[in-house]
């Protein structure tokens, strides 16, 4: 192949840095070597090391907190030592607020008091939640639940729907950090294979079919599941596999695109990144519960009622709609293990009557048995897809054909679904599932492991100290003990981890872990004995990962419990600083 066919592919299989990082990275050294000076750190300019900061995930809790760091980091004079910022989850959340503003990192205090303005202020009306889901439904191939929680639930916590896009925002930057935002690959199985259910433009005119799919942490944990994306590329961080960000998402065979597809949008980013949901059958009740009410609160929309006067010379619309809340109702019913007979009887009932006595739905309730969880659940799967082929017959028309496709989904619990770039490449670094595949599945890092470590301990980008800010729920030391143990299992340099017994329970508020030849990590638990006293309950408590929006005060609080890990530990930063160049 040519060297120019081989600059226009946007597929690239390469353990290398994108080209316009590696130009920032030369650039951003430059600063970081004056702010080491400026801090009286001695240092010569050709060995300025690799600072990285991550951010756990931990929903609005970690976005908030995150902010809180970051704010006294930047009045530490710490903040232009670090070259990469990497979140998970919550974390995206902040560093999505911060990339929209142009060189955010010069003029925070301004940035940080907008934002809180945000958070703290009314969230978005359901007309423009509902506008957004039809655009989301009508603009590309793959249509998914990430779209439906982008919707319904992320932007109840970030109060917006920023349609801007990372390539819009690449060149704004010069002045930041270098972002990186991480998900997992979904599909990765031990057997290799995925589901060939195809959720399209118009699911109901395609037919269902469907492999059963293992999809099981430990077989991700064995392979690379580590998907990262930043401004220029999108790709596997171990595999050395990526495609251009602008093109993530189109369809590509042997390398070349063959239909493009709308750039990922920052709402969906902080979807894909945020989707902890994705995983656990107690997590379908959540989703379904506000299913139901997302569904309840457009009937009450005046547009609803046009809609019911546009398509009045169709079967009624409304029985249509009570199809689909039954539906609804029926699927939560067998989640709760309830006898879902009643709503089985209404649904055939109204069906069979749209029908003139015509269609039939395939599955006796009598198969049904709701003791045994996953018959029960393979059931529902048939079960609901047969409900939308009977009702997708009479039904052509928003929001009818969302509504069915939301259910298709909730069925197969269909997550970040994008065509596979690397489909039909001859390539054999490359795992064969992955060149394979037609389309991959793409969800929440924090599902494997809730803080970014394998996007900044790529070899290509020689980090020599990692700052982990853990604002996780629940074991505040979860995160760097399981990053050592997968990088023991894949040899790649990492230090060991001892935490004291009398600590697990205790935190204090900053640990370092150095090894040879190995970066220092620094871990940095949110609430410790240090900024909490004896109250750390108290405040993991009051700050739950999926409870309603935190107030401007609840904002205020926490992100000075945050601050506080920063500017109590500002000294033993710069010793770890100072020893790390030496």
């Amino acid at each position: 192949m040519s060297s120019s066919k081989l600059q226009e592919s946007e597929v690239r299989i390469a353990h290398s840095l994108h080209m316009k990082e590696e130009e920032f990275v030369v650039k951003r050294r430059k600063k970081v070597f004056h702010s080491l000076k400026k801090l009286q750190i001695d240092c010569s300019q050709d060995k300025v090391p690799h600072f990285a900061l991550l951010g756990s995930g931990g929903g609005q809790r970690a976005m908030v907190g995150l902010l809180g760091s970051l704010v006294q980091l930047d009045k530490a004079g710490l903040l232009d030592c670090i070259l990469y910022l990497s979140g998970v989850s919550g974390s995206t959340w902040c560093m999505a607020s911060l990339y929209q503003e142009p060189d955010w990192s010069t003029k925070l205090e301004t940035v940080k008091d907008k934002i809180i303005r945000r958070l703290s202020g009314p969230g978005v009306s359901w007309g423009d939640a509902f506008a957004k889901l039809k655009k989301y439904y009508y603009e590309k191939d793959h249509f998914s639940l990430t779209d439906v929680w982008a919707v319904m639930v992320v932007t109840e916590y970030v109060k917006e729907i920023d349609e801007h896009t990372l390539t819009e925002k690449q060149n704004q930057h010069s002045e930041d950090l270098f972002p990186i935002y991480t998900v997992i690959d979904k599909n990765r199985t031990e057997q290799g294979e995925q589901s060939t259910t195809q959720i399209h433009v118009h699911p109901y005119e395609i037919p269902f079919t469907s492999t059963d799919v293992t999809q099981c942490k430990q077989s991700k944990e064995e392979k690379d599941a580590w998907f990262e994306i930043s401004p220029h590329e999108a790709g596997y961080s171990l595999t050395g596999a990526f495609v251009k960000t602008s093109s993530f998402g189109s369809k590509f065979d042997s390398g070349s695109k063959t239909k493009p597809q709308p750039e990922t949008d920052i709402l969906y980013l902080q979807a894909l990144c945020g989707s902890a949901v994705a995983d656990g059958d107690e997590n379908k009740k959540i989703l379904w519960q506000k299913i139901k009410d997302f569904f309840k609160h457009l009937l009450q929309l005046e547009m609803f009622e046009e809609i019911m006067e546009e398509y009045h010379k169709a079967p009624p619309a409304k029985d249509g709609y009570q199809v689909l809340m039954d539906l609804v109702d029926m699927n939560l019913a067998v989640l709760n293990g309830k006898n879902p007979s009643d709503l089985d009887q209404s649904i055939r009932k109204t069906l069979n009557e749209l029908s003139g006595g015509k269609r039939q739905l395939i599955f006796p309730t009598e198969k049904l048995n709701i003791t045994d969880k996953q018959d029960a659940t393979l059931y529902m799967k048939q079960y609901t897809e047969d409900v939308c082929n009977n009702l997708s017959s009479w039904f052509s028309c928003w929001p009818f054909d969302v509504w069915m496709s939301i259910c298709r989904c909730m069925a197969q619990w269909i997550w970040g679904r994008k065509y596979d770039f690397l489909q039909k490449m001859n390539d054999k670094t490359v795992p064969s599932t992955l060149l394979k595949s037609e389309t991959r599945d793409y969800e929440d890092a924090g599902l494997l492991l809730n803080s970014p470590y394998f996007s900044v301990l790529r070899k290509e980008r020689n980090v020599d100290l990692i700052i982990s800010l853990d604002f996780s729920e629940g074991d505040p030391f979860m995160t760097v003990r399981k990053a050592a143990e997968m990088c023991k299992k894949r040899n790649i340099p990492f230090p060991e981890v001892n935490i004291p017994s009398e600590d697990l329970k205790n935190p204090k508020d900053f640990y370092v872990f150095k090894g040879t030849n190995t970066p220092t990590v620094i871990h940095i638990p949110l609430f410790n004995v240090v900024n909490c006293g004896g109250d750390i309950e108290m405040w993991r408590d009051k700050y739950g990962t999926l409870q309603d929006s935190y107030s401007a005060e609840m904002i205020t609080d926490l992100m000075e419990v945050a601050g506080k890990n920063i500017s109590n530990n500002r000294e033993k930063l710069l010793e770890q600083i100072q020893a790390v160049i030496n």
